[in-house]
């Protein structure tokens, strides 16, 4: 629909306006380098690779030319490496030798459904069934997963085809708002991974290194929280989109059926707008 913040700077608070359901169409990809969050699970592979392999033909890899040679990277969880798609895009990328990487995030829950029940192998040893390097990597690690992800981009710009990379670490908290994982997971494999969490292990890093002090950490705790109510109040304030208006991203052009459609629908939503004080029945006449 159409964007109700035409303009706006607020890239995180129109990312948020696809959750509220009220912009459906105007981020642009291409203008931000990142395509918007994906409802069906894994699709975002096929169009990853799908992209690749148009970077490719456009001759933007292997050139040597660093300013020019581009590279793509498709993020998924593991229930993702079941659906169809994901399989899909990495014969794709592997054939064609497309410059893309594949992370996988491996949190070993795909809602209710453990890992072993997704897989009998490791899933980056899925890749060399499908032609291309898989690499697993502590997913708790910032500096490891960094590190992995350049070199596997480097791989990709430089016509070296495609990586799957799999960040194993664990889903802390509920898969979603209705989500109880006290049903099917134990409090003590929590408290075991909850001595690994990555953002105390940087902390942890940057303290002994002498990087940064507990006076820095507050300070971006103060403004994380400053910027998380600005957010929620920006989501908040985010006006609903006419409702004609998804017509007007259909075609960059109108076709005659789609103009009927849309006043139909207009004179149907008008029909609500009258004034009940307008009626003209009254009462009987003497």
């Amino acid at each position: 629909l159409l964007n109700p913040v035409e303009g706006s700077t607020e890239l995180p608070g129109l990312l948020l306006a696809l959750f509220r359901g009220v912009d459906q169409g105007s981020w642009d990809p291409h203008e931000n380098n990142f395509h918007l969050y994906t409802i069906v699970i894994g699709a975002q592979t096929l169009h990853a690779t799908g992209y690749a392999m148009g970077v490719q033909r456009d001759g933007a890899v292997g050139t040597g030319d660093a300013d020019r040679d581009t590279a793509v990277v498709a993020y998924f969880g593991d229930g993702a490496t079941s659906q169809g798609d994901v399989n899909e895009a990495f014969i794709w990328a592997a054939v064609t030798n497309a410059p893309v990487v594949f992370f996988c995030q491996n949190n070993q829950w795909a809602i209710s459904e453990p890992l072993e029940r997704q897989t009998r192998i490791p899933l980056y040893k899925r890749a060399a069934g499908f032609g291309f390097p898989g690499v697993r990597v502590d997913g708790n690690d910032v500096l490891a997963c960094l590190a992995v992800t350049r070199q596997a981009l480097q791989r990709a710009r430089d016509g070296e085809g495609p990586t799957l990379i799999e960040a194993y670490t664990y889903r802390m908290g509920a898969h979603t708002t209705t989500d109880d994982p006290t049903r099917y997971r134990l409090a003590a494999d929590l408290a075991h991974w909850q001595r690994k969490d990555p953002i105390e292990r940087v902390k942890a890093y940057l303290t002994r290194g002498g990087g940064a002090d507990s006076g820095y950490f507050e300070s971006v705790e103060a403004e994380a929280e400053a910027l998380a109510e600005h957010l929620r109040a920006y989501c908040r304030g985010l006006p609903d989109p006419a409702p004609t208006s998804i017509f007007e991203h259909v075609y960059v052009e109108p076709t005659p059926t789609l103009v009927q459609q849309r006043d139909e629908l207009a004179a149907y939503l008008a029909s609500f707008d009258s004034d009940p004080g307008s009626d003209t029945g009254g009462e009987e006449a003497d």
